[in-house]
């Protein structure tokens, strides 16, 4: 079925409820591709975020429709639909407003357990930039003695800010001298530095993404 024939009343026929009514759903950041959270949905439930533009889940527990953000306020814009191949699950791409998570964090997912890469390869592009960010948070989490992270969380803003002007200051006065060896290595020990701040502020690198990707509307 192509795109412009999946409307509506063919989304609601082709999803294969379970034995009570309900299908699960995942809702990601239409910005960034982040993906926020799990919930479930019924017929009703779809029927009114397709009519809304809200997210509208099926509370298990409370047995009731809500509206993701009625109390809150961290509300989700819907922009698309999509069903998966067997019928059985959604996925929903959203404008998330505040953070995702009941715990108050930005996604429910965010608790990850990185593995090694069997082939020893290192990342690269922006997937290592994302490892350094969970790098950060690990060291929070399960602090390590020695460690130079920790020692900059410990001590908080003022330091890591401090960090954050040296580090440009190099990467300022590097760039000028023409040493583009000593530049990527500043440029690097800056992000670094970014990154902490980003963590000690309470925001990760998808809100910068999508800060970015905001700038492109």
């Amino acid at each position: 079925m192509n795109d412009a024939a999946f409307d509506k009343d063919a989304l609601l026929s082709a999803v294969k409820w379970d034995e009570r009514g309900l299908a699960p759903v995942i809702a990601r950041e239409a910005a960034t591709g982040e993906t926020l959270m799990l919930a479930y949905m019924n017929r009703e439930a779809l029927i009114q975020t397709l009519d809304t533009g809200r997210a509208v889940y099926w509370s298990r527990s409370r047995r009731e429709l809500w509206v993701k953000g009625e109390t809150s306020g961290n509300a989700q814009r819907v922009r698309a639909v999509s069903l998966d191949c067997d019928g059985d699950a959604l996925l929903i791409h959203v404008d998330q407003t505040g953070n995702a998570c009941h715990t108050g964090e930005r996604s429910c997912f965010y608790r990850t357990l990185p593995l090694p890469d069997p082939s020893g390869s290192v990342p690269s592009g922006p997937a290592i930039l994302g490892e350094l960010f969970e790098t950060i948070r690990d060291r929070d989490a399960h602090p390590v003695p020695g460690s130079y992270t920790n020692y900059l969380l410990e001590k908080g803003v003022e330091k890591i800010c401090k960090k954050v002007g040296e580090e440009a200051s190099e990467t300022i006065i590097a760039s000028v001298k023409g040493a583009p060896d000593e530049v990527r290595r500043e440029a690097a020990d800056l992000i670094y530095h970014l990154w902490t701040l980003l963590y000690n502020q309470g925001l990760t690198p998808e809100d910068i993404y999508a800060e970015l990707a905001g700038r492109h509307k």
